[in-house]
Parts: structure tokens; sequence; C-alpha cells
């Protein structure tokens, strides 16, 4: 007996996100309806909704479960379908927030119309997610955990200032916190062996805040994490760095590394008389603290490109 597979899509919106670029869910599901594909729009009102969502989506009436929204809103979703295996549709995306990494790191096209094809026969990439513990639950990620800078600038972006400007709240909060830098030193073990670092990103991709490359060798088909290691301390690296990244320079800056790895461990070294608990950053949202463990999750997630 042929098994044939439902033609339909469970479009999960997060309504909040891409207020600028309302039309282009509209015209994705058009162009999918149009293609004889049955869509269901469901609209999130809280935190946690897109996890249940993906944890309890049927696969015997969905094909794929789609998601328009950031990576904040897409992380909960793979955070929900990693642990199904086989019982889980295939994840699309439509690419609604203020960096869309993911979106980046797939090579999507942001159109419409190269939205809805690969939403109904774009080829799926098996990809294991990240998984980060400080404790608890383990919380997975798609690309990339954060602790040092960039955890700090998401943990002061507060969900109205990114819903009124975007990018430029990651801007200016950036140039908040390379005034307020203090030297703070991180311990990171890879596979058995420490480093020291000022700030670190453990990555399953390439891609960083957007189109920017931090890990070329990086890729979501391969079971590795990719840390990268920023290993100059002071203001003034700091912004270099930043600069670097802006201008595709940063794997080549000096006190810049990047280590493969399975097994990853910060935790602080010297908080230079920092207060309070330091941040950790999973796919762009303030999310742990540490000190963390970092591993590749045991189930996957397919994803469509």
């Amino acid at each position: 007996m042929t098994i044939t597979q439902p033609k339909a899509v469970l479009l999960i919106r997060n309504p909040t996100a891409g207020r600028r670029r309302r039309g282009l869910v509209d015209a994705v599901v058009r162009q999918v309806r149009a293609e004889g594909w049955t869509v269901e729009l469901v609209d999130t009102e809280a935190v946690g909704d897109a996890r249940r969502l993906a944890e309890t989506c049927d696969a015997g009436r969905y094909a794929v479960i789609a998601v328009a929204g950031g990576d904040g809103t897409i992380n909960e979703v793979v955070n929900g379908l990693a642990q199904r295996g086989d019982d889980a549709p295939a994840l699309a995306i439509v690419p609604l927030g203020t960096a869309n990494v993911l979106a980046h790191e797939l090579g999507l096209n942001f159109e419409a119309a190269a939205i809805a094809r690969t939403m109904i026969s774009g080829r799926t990439v098996a990809m294991q997610p990240g998984e980060a513990c400080n404790g608890g639950a383990p919380r997975c990620f798609s690309l990339m955990a954060g602790a040092g800078f960039d955890a700090k600038v998401v943990a002061g972006v507060t969900a109205p200032l990114k819903r009124r400007f975007g990018r430029g709240a990651y801007l200016w909060r950036s140039m908040i916190e390379a005034q307020r830098y203090r030297p703070v030193r991180y311990a990171v073990e890879i596979d058995g062996v420490r480093y020291e670092a000022a700030s670190v990103i453990v990555t399953r991709g390439r891609h960083y805040a957007g189109p920017y490359v931090v890990a070329p060798q990086a890729a979501l088909s391969e079971p590795l994490l990719h840390v990268c290691l920023f290993e100059r301390w002071g203001r003034a690296h700091t912004l270099r760095f930043g600069l670097a990244l802006l201008m595709g320079r940063l794997p080549r800056a000096g006190g810049y590394r990047v280590i493969a790895g399975r097994e990853v461990k910060v935790s602080v070294l010297s908080d230079a008389g920092e207060p309070g608990e330091q941040p950790v950053q999973l796919d762009g949202d303030d999310a742990l603290t540490l000190p963390v463990s970092i591993g590749v999750a045991s189930g996957s997630v397919r994803l469509l490109q």
C-alpha cells in the first residue's frame, strides 16, 4: 500500500515579528494554496506557544510545519521538534525577524515565490541542534549559544525596543556595552582542552547576526560545534572585532580563532568586579546563565531549503 504525504502546512506566525513585512506571509500563503496545498495559519499569543504547537503537530495531517517569525520563534519550534525523531513534519521558514540567521544559513531566498516553492518542494537537510544546560533541563538551539559581549547585548535589548528599532536596537545596545566594558574572562573547555577568552560564541553554522560569517567551516549537516574564541581583552579589541564582523573579515582577525569540538563547557574565570550572573544567549534570546555545558542534541530536525 502506498502512503501519500498530506499536502498541508501548519504555519505558525509570531504576530509581533516583522511588522514591516506582514504582506510576505499573505503572499506565501496565496502561492502555496494556488499549488493545491492546504495552509492552516495559527498566531502565537505567548512565549511557549510555538514550542507546544511543534510538539503536538500531527505529522499524519501536516507534511510541513512552517514558522513566520524571527530566530526566537524558530528556536521554540526546533525545541518542540527535536525530541520527536521521525514523527515530525519538515520545518520551513518564512523569515520575518530582525536577523533571520537560520534563513541565511540555509541560503533561502526572501521573496514570497521562492519561499512558497521551498515550502512545498524544497529538499530536506537533517540538522542536529545544539543543546545547552546549566543544571536544569537542556535547551536546544538551532545555531548558536553565546557568552560575553554578545550575550550582554542580547540581554539588554527589550522586546519593545527590538520591535521599534529592529537591528538598530542591537547597535545601540552594543555601544552601551562597549562603554561599560569590563575585562571579564571566561574559561572555555573544548573536548577536555581548556582555553581562555574575552567572549565566546558556540555555533552550529557559519553565520551570525544575519549574513555575517563567523565560522567558515561549519555545516548544519555535520554534528559538530564550532567554538569562536575572542582571545583579546579591552574595549578597543571589542570594537575591532565588531568592525571586522561587519566587513566580512572576522575569521582572519588577530586574536580570533575557531575550534571544532563536540563537548564544550563555559564558565567565569574572572568577573572583573562585574555584578550579577553572566548571561548566555541562545539563538539571539537571553536564555541561561553561566556556567553552561553545550553539546549536540541526539534528535534531529528536517529543515527545508
